[in-house]
């Protein structure tokens, strides 16, 4: 299955699943006199309609009512008999497009996908429902996941009905681009957007995906400007934005967007703050200069905390006690740790808050709760076994720092330090 990237991408394009088609009696012209024609310059000759029988026609108006009603079991009830038995065939291909909208909407795709090529097939369709049909078809295909057939469907409904649209091209950009064929999705959603002046805003995330996939990072984020500048109050917007200035490694385009949103009163969720929050560690650790975007990460997440907007939880206590340590606060972060401690599934918070006692000479405290966190269990074994001995040597305990030292050997990331450690001091085994 295709990865789904960093912007969050639409599951499929639409459907429009009204049925697209009221039989007319064979005869009866006024109607269609009237009706605009969708495809005038089809190249597929328009059949003659064989449905003369007024009791037909009552029934695939009440069938097809009963599906745009979503009242399935009515609507089956209605035109299963019509595709069985009914001597048109005109009233049997309406019948079955109609049960292929019934098939769709109760998730049997493949399903509907057979008995919408069964009207299609029956070659009694006039153009204008026929064409419809079809393009329903590959938008089928597309959601079944079968994006060549959706991408081939539409060239053909195409290539007949002489027609295009922004949507048909939209929906070929879709089905390109996870087949991975970027370029192709690129072009596609491109001449979509330049058919309408009312492009709809999913195609820029088919757009800004594909720039991404294809390391065009500077086209995405422009497009993703772009979109934002459009709907600044639009948090999707935003969203895809700051995620596509990202990918391209423009952190500070990044943040000024957010930052920009949040004097504005945008940031409204925890994952807003917390964003924001790591874009500036992120980037002080890309400059080189760390300290002054770590306060500003700080600020953010402290910020949040005081509103209710981010939750006490570790995860946010331990992000600000990073922020707090990369800024130079270390009794910013050993309090945000020793708050992050009590809630945390692991050891993690013990570790850091033990780090930074010992530092503070409190070694006595950084014992205990370095080996609460080895207790519940950390990634880095060794190096907390490390720090403990640190610990141990401060308060001058000999057998515990060897007893720690030992530990240490045992774990691959510290074991020649620490048994060169044990060898100085005689105690290795």
């Amino acid at each position: 299955m295709k990865r789904v990237p960093l912007i969050k991408m639409l599951a499929g394009t639409a459907l429009a699943l009204a049925v697209v088609s009221t039989p007319v009696i064979a005869g009866d012209s006024s109607s269609k006199d009237k009706k605009e024609v969708l495809y005038p310059n089809a190249t597929r000759k328009e059949p003659k309609l064989d449905l003369t029988s007024e009791k037909d026609q009552k029934a695939i108006n009440d069938g097809l009512d009963a599906v745009n009603n979503q009242d399935k079991d009515k609507a089956i009830q209605i035109l299963q008999p019509i595709v069985d038995g009914s001597k048109s065939k005109y009233a049997q291909a309406l019948a079955l497009q109609g049960l292929a909208n019934v098939h769709y909407n109760d998730g049997d795709v493949k399903g509907a996908i057979d008995l919408l090529k069964r009207a299609l097939d029956n070659g009694t369709m006039p153009n204008d429902t026929y064409f419809q049909l079809e393009y329903m078809l590959a938008q089928f295909y597309l959601a079944d996941e079968q994006y060549q057939l959706s991408i081939d469907t539409v060239d053909k409904w195409r290539a007949e009905g002489k027609k295009e649209t922004a949507e048909s091209y939209a929906l070929q950009g879709n089905a390109y681009y996870r087949l991975e064929k970027y370029p192709e999705a690129i072009a596609a959603i491109k001449k979509a957007q330049s058919m309408t002046d009312k492009p709809n805003d999913s195609w820029n995330q088919i757009l800004m995906a594909s720039y991404s996939e294809t390391g065009q990072g500077d086209q995405a984020a422009q497009v993703a400007q772009q979109q934002l500048a459009a709907n600044p109050n639009d948090p999707n917007a935003l969203t895809n934005a700051v995620a596509v200035l990202m990918q391209a490694q423009k952190y500070p385009e990044a943040i000024s967007l957010m930052e920009k949103a949040r004097a504005n009163g945008q940031l409204k969720t925890e994952k807003d703050y917390v964003n924001l929050a790591k874009l500036y560690l992120v980037s002080g650790q890309n400059s080189g200069d760390q300290k002054e975007p770590a306060t500003k990460a700080a600020a953010v997440l402290q910020e949040g905390l005081s509103k209710g907007i981010v939750t006490q939880t570790a995860e946010n206590y331990q992000l600000l006690g990073a922020a707090n340590y990369m800024s130079d606060n270390t009794s910013g972060a050993l309090a945000a740790y020793q708050k992050a401690i009590p809630m945390a599934k692991d050891g993690e918070a013990n570790i850091r808050a033990g780090q930074l006692l010992i530092q503070d000479s409190k070694f006595s405290e950084a014992k205990g709760l370095i080996q609460q966190g080895i207790d519940k269990g950390v990634q880095h074994k060794g190096t907390a076994y490390m720090l403990l001995a640190e610990a141990c040597r401060g308060l001058k305990d000999k057998p515990g720092t060897i007893a720690a030292m030992e530990k240490a050997a045992q774990d691959p990331e510290t074991e020649a330090k620490a048994k060169a450690w044990l060898k100085a001091q005689g105690a290795s085994k």
